[in-house]
């Protein structure tokens, strides 16, 4: 069978995955550290904690879609998608500084301040971060290609990632000098000015290729019909779900397991240093696994496989350092292999929906399926929040017997079982590779008829 090759730049590649890079010194602060700034820098309870993170990440959530929606009827001489990545620069630089500071303020007024600004702050990612995720939807219609892109994506990503995880926690040392509020704000200060200008360069270097017919009627209430009856993006959707479910209780966990479990907080960041390497080596893997084994079956093994070695720690001695750092750099290979993954499934989704339809939303089909990334976000952070309080959590307290046990549970147990279920849901995703590269010629052909 024919297929489709389609070469994009290095250079492009590079300044795509800067966007990403850019978003995750947030989004990584978000999955790592968002509790524990919360709960015993900010001063919120765990409970007010865990009530914000699911109020707030819902409606987030729900704003996705509508992003969407906007993107796909944005229409300037850069692109839909790619402009966005110029308008939510700076802002989101700015609210960056302000939600992680804290303010001298009563306890009432404290959580206001807290929900207006980490409000305004999930807000301003998802204006920034859905049309740069719908972007690479358009950048190539070569699915491999796209893959590519993802996996120069994910290695830019996790790379800040590494720096966030690994040194975020001695940067607010060294900066606070003690005052951990303080630190945090010049820790976020300085991650905030990078993320800007990387926005600016994946602004600069990227290029829109694949547009919809221009014939093409806009109707919200078809687009959304389209996305119903599309079984591919409804699986991608339940999968992303549990995806992101099981990575913000793991992820929220680590660091009050090393506090209070193993009594080491100096362990989280190189627990986190090796880890994350280990991702990154994964992630180089992705795309030739992903070209040999088929893109569903191969993030159905990494799923399975990081919840095997995420139960691991259920069995090790909190103090047995070595043991549970080879656990995690095996569970980190293993996961890296699907990071790439899901993000291309996105622009394959919404190649399968124009090939089904005729029609192409890739802003909506890309920002539902965010949605649901920003839903699972919030369900993890949420129901980890509330395991802290129902086992008996105290912030900078010595912990119970039970509360231990519970952060062990919440680190092993319950997070491998929400990545199990994402490889679950992956068993309904129906795009194979044989029908990937049979969409994406069939998509070619059309598009050369009404192309310009």
């Amino acid at each position: 069978m024919a297929t489709i090759v389609e070469r994009i730049s290095i250079k492009e590649k590079i300044g795509y995955s800067l966007g990403d890079a850019g978003a995750n010194f947030i989004f990584q602060t978000l999955l790592a550290l968002q509790l524990s700034f919360y709960t015993d820098t900010f001063g919120l309870t765990a409970a007010q904690a865990g009530t914000l993170f699911g109020v707030v990440g819902l409606i987030a959530a729900c704003f996705n879609p509508v992003m969407g929606v906007i993107a796909d009827r944005t229409s300037t001489r850069w692109g839909k998608f790619r402009p966005w990545l110029l308008w939510t620069a700076f802002p989101f630089g700015v609210i960056i500084v302000i939600t992680f500071s804290t303010p001298n303020l009563s306890p009432g007024s404290k959580v206001i301040y807290a929900y207006t600004t980490y409000l305004l702050l999930r807000l301003i990612y998802t204006m920034n971060n859905v049309p740069y995720a719908s972007l690479m939807g358009v950048l190539t219609g070569d699915p491999d290609q796209r893959t590519s892109i993802a996996s120069w994506r994910q290695i830019f990503a996790n790379s800040v990632g590494f720096i966030v995880q690994s040194l975020a926690v001695p940067m607010v040392i060294f900066f606070g000098h003690g005052d951990s509020a303080k630190g945090y704000q010049w820790t976020m200060g300085l991650f905030s000015a990078l993320c800007v200008v990387m926005f600016l360069i994946a602004f600069a270097t990227t290029k829109e290729r694949i547009q919809p017919d221009p014939s093409q009627k806009s109707s919200i209430t078809r687009d959304l019909s389209d996305l119903m009856r599309n079984g591919p993006w409804v699986a991608l959707f339940l999968t992303t779900l549990c995806y992101f479910a099981a990575i913000a209780m793991r992820s929220g966990v680590m660091l009050p397991f090393f506090k209070y479990n193993a009594g080491n907080t100096a362990l989280f960041s190189w627990f986190n240093g090796f880890g994350l390497t280990s991702l990154l080596v994964g992630v180089a893997f992705s795309t030739k696994l992903s070209i040999r084994m088929g893109k569903r079956n191969l993030f159905i093994l990494s799923m399975v496989l990081t919840g095997i070695f995420n139960l691991a720690l259920l069995f090790l001695p909190a103090t047995a350092t070595v043991p549970i750092f080879v656990s995690e750099v095996l569970r980190q290979f293993a996961y890296g292999w699907s990071c790439p993954i899901l993000w291309s499934m996105m622009g394959d989704v919404a190649d399968y929906g124009e090939w089904k339809t005729g029609r192409r939303a890739t802003g909506t089909v890309t920002a539902a399926v965010v949605f649901a990334l920003w839903a699972g976000l919030a369900i993890g952070g949420w129901i980890s929040a509330w395991l802290f309080d129902a086992y008996g959590y105290v912030s900078n307290a010595v912990q119970t017997a039970r509360s231990l046990h519970g952060i062990l549970l919440t680190a092993s147990v319950y997070s491998g079982l929400a990545f199990f279920a994402t490889a679950v849901c992956l068993m309904f995703y129906g795009i194979t590779r044989v029908k990937n590269q049979t969409i994406s010629v069939e998509l070619a052909a059309r598009r050369k008829k009404f192309a310009v």
